[in-house]
């Protein structure tokens, strides 16, 4: 009996052990496949973390993933003590001891662009926060991860939803700021890409095209800069950046130009990671953007993103065809509040209208099944989007648009397109956001300018009465959300002018101006006998 009693407890132990061992292999299997998923595995050296944290993983080595789990602890008990400023720290030794985690850096610059953010009234602070989870996944996640769509995809979509959108009651700060950042790099609204992306790239290059002999290095001794990095720095310093003064004097236009350039172009790869070279591409493959709003800046990530996936990221693919659709819509900065970041004034980027329809069309044609038949349905809607901007820029394209979308819909309700635009913009004054409201009025006001200075004076007056009456009645919509707030119409108008100055000949601008005088003196006239009356 004793020996029956041994024979079962050493069967039943053997049993067990079989048992465990296979369900041991069973688990590792799935843990390696989960670790070759989410590329967990990483043998590198941790960069730019302090000596204790470098120290300390080298000594861990494999078991520096025990370390990055006692992080990510300490960071949920920062976020639960609303100890933010360390939160941020940790989140980038996280990153360094966990750099091919692309999942946990996601999740980390989502907290602190989403969650963090809002927990501020303080619009700079929220700025801050947003900014610091761009800067974890753009400038140093993907330093890791070059090839990673699923990185890109994250940092365009806090470009498109996070600052582009108009959810966050500080939206119209980040925008502001963003352009204000691009301005003191390139110093103006709108620079020469093709020049920016020609000059040299880095300071290498720089030396090869300006060696030590030549006379811009003498120039540049004599004004105190003794070499490429005193150079640069010195540019840096100024908002916007700009070389020193004492060196200006020393140089010819011409050679200021290129160094200017040089150094402008530098600045974008080295502040915020944009190659000129590859702007210049989107340029031409979509015409020419405001790369001072997000949605540019989406559709620069979500691109290199599409590429590293040989085209087979769908997220990326959305990423790049809403933000097309919605740069179309208000892509263009006409005014920035430089002192409160409280407004803007956008209009339609019309150069982009039929690239994004592209754009649709392409992706609904490289995605099967669910994927293609949404592509399918944002087309429509953008062609309802975009039939009412281009009635006021070009009818007939406008036209060719409405034709499109009975063909791809069916017929509408109205039964033009005259019927479709009114109806569109009834519904725009009555729920649209503060970009598009503020695109519709400055067209309005930009069509009725263009009216006055063709004679057609009744057109332009009509014009001009649509976009004040859309302002007072989106203003009126909206008078308790802050964050849907237009700049006053007399100031849209005279920034409307001031652009139309700016890009219009120089036989129109006198008519412009021949007009305006015109009716400054009618309305003068009416004063004076509004008050005899």
């Amino acid at each position: 009996m004793s020996k029956w009693r041994n024979f079962s407890i050493f069967m039943a132990l053997v049993i067990v052990t079989i048992a465990a061992l296979v369900t041991i292999r069973v688990m590792e299997r799935r843990m390696d496949e989960t670790i070759e998923t989410e590329q967990l595995r990483f043998t590198g050296t941790v960069k730019d973390a302090p000596p204790a944290v470098a120290f300390t993983s080298v000594a861990l080595g494999s078991f520096r993933g025990l370390l990055a789990d006692m992080l990510w602890l300490r960071s949920e008990s920062m976020k639960s003590k609303k100890n933010y400023f360390e939160l941020v720290q940790l989140a980038r030794w996280i990153t360094d001891l966990q750099p091919n985690y692309s999942g946990g850096t996601a999740y980390l610059a989502w907290n602190l662009a989403y969650n963090i953010s809002v927990t501020s009234s303080d619009w700079e602070e929220r700025w801050y926060w947003v900014n610091e989870g761009i800067k974890l996944i753009r400038d140093k996640a993907l330093l890791y991860n070059p090839n990673d769509p699923k990185l890109y995809h994250e940092l365009a979509w806090i470009y498109l939803h996070k600052m582009g959108n108009v959810l966050d009651d500080a939206h119209l700060y980040y925008k502001n700021q963003l352009a204000m950042e691009m301005m003191t790099i390139f110093g103006t609204a709108e620079p020469d890409w093709k020049y920016l992306a020609a000059a040299p790239a880095g300071e290498a290059e720089f030396m090869k095209k300006y060696p030590a002999s030549h006379r811009i290095w003498q120039a540049a001794k004599a004004a105190g800069y003794k070499d490429y990095q005193a150079l640069y720095e010195a540019f840096r310093q100024p908002i916007p950046a700009n070389l020193p003064a004492k060196l200006l004097e020393k140089l010819t236009p011409a050679e200021a130009n290129e160094i200017s350039a040089a150094f402008r172009a530098q600045m974008l790869r080295d502040k915020l990671r944009l190659d000129p070279a590859q702007m210049v591409k989107l340029n031409e493959r979509y015409g020419e953007m405001d790369w001072r709003v997000p949605e540019s800046q989406a559709i620069y990530w979500a691109t290199i993103g599409l590429e590293k996936s040989h085209g087979k990221d769908v997220h990326c693919r959305r990423d790049i065809t809403h933000a097309l659709q919605a740069a179309f819509r208000s892509g263009r900065l006409l005014v920035i509040d430089t002192d409160q970041g409280a407004y803007l004034q956008f209009i339609p980027n019309y150069k982009l209208a039929r690239p994004a329809y592209d754009a649709f069309v392409e992706a609904q044609q490289a995605e099967q099944g669910g994927s293609a038949e949404s592509f399918r349905s944002a087309r429509i809607n953008f062609l309802k989007d975009a039939i009412p901007m281009l009635y006021l820029n070009e009818p007939r394209e406008a036209e060719e648009y409405f034709r499109k979308l009975i063909k791809e819909d069916g017929p509408q309700k109205q039964n033009n397109v005259v019927e479709f635009v009114m109806k569109e913009f009834a519904e725009d004054v009555r729920d649209g956001d503060v970009k598009k409201a503020s695109s519709i009025v400055s067209e309005c006001i930009y069509r009725s300018l263009d009216k006055l200075v063709s004679g057609e004076r009744k057109d332009a007056v009509d014009y001009n009465r649509l976009a004040l009456f859309i302002h007072r009645q989106y203003l009126k919509e909206n008078r308790d959300v802050k964050r849907n707030t237009l700049p006053p119409f007399k100031q849209m108008r005279e920034s409307m002018i001031n652009y139309c100055r700016s890009i219009w000949p120089r036989n129109k601008v006198i008519a412009l101006d021949g007009w305006l005088s015109v009716e400054k003196m009618e309305q003068e006239a009416a004063k004076k006998e509004a008050k005899g009356m």
